[in-house]
């Protein structure tokens, strides 16, 4: 991947992130969304061109190395009370359906925390 194309990627991540926040009333966590951005860049780098080529073609994939990238730097974690508050009522939410990505994390560890 091109530094262009990666710059690219990272520009579409953070766009989205903003866009998230923004929809959802809520101040950016910006410390963790700089985190969030540097994880996806490090997953990205570690994949062989292949699939950073494949990524950069198929908005469903970038979107699936997004969610990962939201969930492993811990991005999910923060405002997590009020987020998951509105996730549960996924229309009240004025998000695309590409937010799910997102939104669906606060839904799977609300259930596994149930299941403890």
């Amino acid at each position: 991947m091109t530094p262009d194309h990666l710059q690219t990627l990272k520009d579409e991540f953070r766009s989205h992130l903003e866009t998230f926040y923004a929809e959802l009333k809520l101040a950016p966590p910006y410390e963790s969304v700089e985190k969030a951005i540097r994880t996806l860049t490090t997953i990205v780098h570690a994949l062989p061109i292949e699939e950073q080529t494949r990524i950069m073609a198929d908005p469903d994939l970038r979107w699936r190395q997004f969610q990962h990238a939201f969930q492993v730097s811990g991005l999910a974690k923060k405002h997590r009370g009020i987020i998951a508050g509105l996730a549960r009522n996924r229309f009240a939410v004025a998000l695309p359906a590409e937010y799910d990505h997102f939104l669906e994390l606060y839904r799977i560890e609300r259930c596994d925390r149930n299941d403890r």
